[in-house]
């Protein structure tokens, strides 16, 4: 991805201007050989670009006369960018397309006047880091993505008083909770995403917090968890006992929780796996 030395001749065309099914064969073609495949299909594609308020306008699909190089996308909410779903078909690349496509996409969040952009690098993708970095880019944080496969938990955990929410109380606990979220688990993201629940737990110590999480059919995800009084390790502990015992048959995958969470050790307890992690980097515009 840090291409260099181009000798094509590389067009930007607004990916507004490609279905789906285009875009979502040029996304495909860009991740045969990378570190985390992560396949697409056009409903999913599709869904991604609601879920994470992609400007389809602001983002682009690098071409050279028919052939296609790359994509790039942008998501826009008030006062920041994200850039996402970067990737240069492999025979591009070292060529100048990310570089390319890379200005354009900070033009394009500079243009509309926003504060800063962001970007989440796959760990130890040396090139990527490296493009990045000479475009101003600062690393903030460690990002964990992570998978629960199905059944019930293994472990046993002090009585508490549990109480499982439906949607209208997970938005009110979303609105109260402290940490730094990520993009793709910021607030919009989940309510754009839909399908929210809660569990909400108190122990007998007067320890209580949150998890708020999505609950799809085969899968449980987005999780946002919050304790709001004593050890964050007890409350987690038992949240995620509790939403395991309430979900025994739904796998679990959750993103971009920070490696130095507090409640991280209870994950690996429940029996999470890492799957790969993400660096999070950011640039102001006005610094």
């Amino acid at each position: 991805m840090a291409d260099t030395n181009s000798t094509n001749k590389i067009d930007l065309i607004p990916a507004s201007a490609f279905t789906f099914e285009e875009l979502t064969e040029a996304y495909n073609h860009t991740r045969v050989d990378y570190m985390v495949p992560m396949p697409m299909n056009a409903n999913k594609l599709r869904e991604y670009v609601l879920n994470y308020d992609v400007d389809m306008d602001a983002s682009a699909v690098a071409v050279d006369g028919n052939e296609v190089l790359g994509l790039g996308m942008l998501g826009v909410r008030p006062g920041r960018a994200w850039i996402t779903r970067l990737g240069v078909i492999r025979s591009n690349r070292r060529r100048g397309t990310g570089n390319t496509m890379v200005n354009h996409l900070m033009q394009q969040a500079q243009q509309k006047g926003l504060d800063y952009i962001i970007i989440e690098v796959i760990k130890d993708n040396v090139p990527a880091h490296s493009l990045f970095s000479k475009k101003g880019f600062t690393p903030t944080r460690e990002l964990l993505v992570l998978r629960r496969p199905p059944g019930p938990p293994q472990t046993d955990v002090p009585p508490a008083d549990v109480e499982f929410l439906g949607y209208d109380e997970a938005t009110e606990l979303l609105a109260r909770r402290r940490s730094v979220p990520s993009w793709v688990d910021e607030t919009e993201s989940l309510l754009n995403a839909g399908n929210l629940a809660a569990v909400r737990a108190t122990l007998p110590d007067g320890s209580h917090g949150w998890l708020v999480y999505q609950n799809t059919v085969f899968q449980l995800g987005r999780l946002v968890i919050q304790t709001e009084a004593g050890n964050p390790q007890d409350v987690s502990r038992v949240l995620l006992h509790h939403l395991h015992k309430q979900h025994p048959a739904q796998d679990t995958k959750t993103e971009n929780l920070p490696l130095d969470d507090p409640h991280w050790p209870s994950f690996k307890e429940m029996g999470y796996l890492e799957m790969f992690h993400r660096i999070e980097m950011i640039r102001y515009f006005n610094q």
